[in-house]
């Protein structure tokens, strides 16, 4: 018998200072049985950083073809590509071609860091391609954060996220040009 996903609920309060967006959003998230909870606050992070009201979860670990979140326009066609962890250079370059803009949010111990000094060549060459790093102590606090049942109130401001009690500055391993 297969195991089935953990529901968490989320209900996330965004200003956004930079951007100017404030909203509030009621979020249903699916935990697989192969993610890990830090994973799931990461899926959660990603969100605030990038709310919009076209902003969404995808199938993520389910499916190969679709990123962790993404962005569409009312035509269907992705805006924002967005994912987690160290993904395959082919991964990243097919985001980079489908979409306008691509973020990988990498996270955690020594293995994010040697993804990226291996991949870095390979990637700065996508103009679109942004990547985002958060260290193991910034995951360690955010999954402290986690719940079934999560109201979270996040700030951002000068690239730094207040989220809760909890202050987090993801590092720009590569900004978008």
């Amino acid at each position: 018998m297969a195991l089935k996903a953990t529901i968490y609920k989320a209900q996330l309060a965004i200003a956004d200072i930079d951007r100017g967006y404030y909203a509030t959003h009621n979020l249903t998230l699916a935990c697989h049985p192969s993610e890990t909870e830090e994973r799931l606050m990461l899926r959660v992070l990603a969100f605030v950083l990038f709310a919009s009201d076209d902003l969404a979860f995808t199938r993520g670990l389910s499916t190969d073809d679709e990123p962790d979140l993404w962005e569409r326009d009312l035509t269907g066609q992705v805006t924002h590509w967005i994912e987690l962890g160290t993904p395959d250079e082919s991964r990243v370059r097919k985001g980079c071609n489908r979409a306008e803009r691509v973020t990988v949010l990498s996270y955690g111990t020594r293995q994010a860091g040697v993804w990226w000094e291996k991949q870095r060549d390979k990637l700065t060459r996508f103009d679109n391609l942004q990547v985002l790093y958060l260290s193991q102590e910034d995951c360690a606090a955010l999954t402290g954060q986690v719940s079934r049942a999560m109201n979270i109130q996040a700030t951002l401001q000068e690239g730094q996220v207040w989220l809760n009690d909890i202050s987090l500055i993801p590092q720009i391993w590569q900004a978008w040009r």
